[in-house]
Parts: structure tokens; sequence; C-alpha cells
């Protein structure tokens, strides 16, 4: 029994060679800094995650203000009995020192101008086709399908594309200004005066609004994109 407890105890405190010691002692630290590192991870996942939160209720904050302000003017210029200003939506864009408008239900797209395959046989004023989005579309230069001196390329040249039911279109216009809301109020009534709408745009011509002094031609994109003229070449 004597000989037994001597023979466990010298097992339990044998010695620990130094290489041992050091693997026991690099254990340690490599858990103690894998669990500081988890500490930091999780403290930053909190920080993100409190301040998406906060950006979250600012948005929402924000967009409730937004909402509310427009609830006010109405309610403001209803009960001044003034009619809150609404109109539809149109882009506006330039022609020969024009301004001309066209609804921006028709437009698919402002773009620079681009590479545009030529086509043969084909007359003047249809300058080719492009790849727009994976389809396929002619580009026309508005100018010379006018009756104008055709487009001279600059860095403010843009290519609209024009849609009317299926038929989709590419104009190159001389620049695009803005996208502007025009009042019912301000779209002309009746007979269209020649000194209004030039003749050049009047057979495609849908209107004309007055702004102040800005008198914008309402462009008619159906009329346009199938009139026989365009629907010849």
């Amino acid at each position: 029994m004597y000989q037994e407890n001597i023979l466990i105890i010298s097992v339990c405190l044998s010695p620990v060679t130094e290489e041992e010691g050091l693997l026991g002692y690099e254990a340690i630290r490599s858990n103690s800094v894998n669990s500081e590192n988890l500490k930091r991870a999780q403290e930053s996942q909190r920080t993100a995650f409190a301040t998406s939160q906060q950006q979250r209720i600012l948005a929402a904050t924000a967009q409730m203000q937004r909402l509310q302000a427009g609830q006010s003017l109405t309610e403001k210029s209803t009960s001044d009995g003034v009619a809150p200003v609404i109109g539809e939506q149109y882009l506006v864009f330039l022609l020969n020192n024009r301004e001309i408008a066209v609804k921006a239900d028709h437009i698919q797209g402002v773009e620079r101008p681009m590479y545009v395959t030529p086509v043969p046989n084909v007359v003047s004023w249809v300058r080719g086709v492009v790849n727009l989005r994976g389809s396929v579309a002619s580009v026309v230069d508005l100018r010379e399908f006018l009756g104008l001196e055709q487009s001279v390329s600059s860095s403010r040249t843009r290519l609209l594309s024009l849609q009317a039911n299926e038929m989709i279109v590419c104009i190159l216009v001389d620049s695009v200004s803005e996208m502007l809301q025009i009042p019912q109020a301000a779209v002309g009534q009746g007979d269209v005066r020649p000194t209004t709408i030039p003749q050049w745009i009047a057979p495609y011509a849908e209107k004309y609004a007055q702004l102040d002094d800005r008198i914008i031609v309402l462009l008619d994109v159906a009329r346009l994109l199938f009139s026989d003229k365009m629907q010849r070449y």
C-alpha cells in the first residue's frame, strides 16, 4: 500500500520538459487571443447593428417628415381655396434652340452617343442601329429627319430612346435639359399659332405649354414613330 502511494505521487509530480511547457503556454496564449478577437468581433457586430438601426430610424423619420410636409402643403392649398399644382412629367430637350418635351412614359432611356452600326441602303437620317440593353434599335438623326441641318456630335448631344406601343426608336437631340412637371392649365388649347410652334416640328407636335416666358413644344411620340416618313425606311 505504501509503495502504491509513492508510485502515484511520483507519477503526478513527474517533471515537465521545457518543450512541453512552451507548448502549453502557447496554447493558453492562443486561446486568450482568440477569446479577445471573438469579443472584439461581437462588439463590432453590436455596434454595426446599432448604427444600422439608427440609420433606419432616421430614414423613416425623414420620410415621415416629407410626407407630413407634403400633406400640410396640400391641406394649406385646399384650405386657401388654391388647388395644388398637378401635372404630367415631361423630359425637356433642345433641338435647333427650341425646347421640346416628351412625356416621361415614352422615355426608355437617355444615353450619351455610342457606337452606331451603319446600315446600308437606308435614308441618310437613319444613322444605323445600336444594341440597347440587349435589343436592337434604329438611330434617327431628328434634326435631319425634320429637314434641319445634320446633327454635329458634341459633349451635350444625347440619344433618347422613345417607345410607342411596341416600337422603340433612338433619336439624336442637341441636349437634354430637365425633367419638368407641366400642369394642364399651362397647356395651350385650341388652334396652334404658327409663331408658337415652328413649321419643322408642327406635324409631330401635340400641343404647346407656356410656363412664364417659356414656350415648350409637346411632342406626339406615336405620331412621330408611326408617321409615313418614319415607316417608309
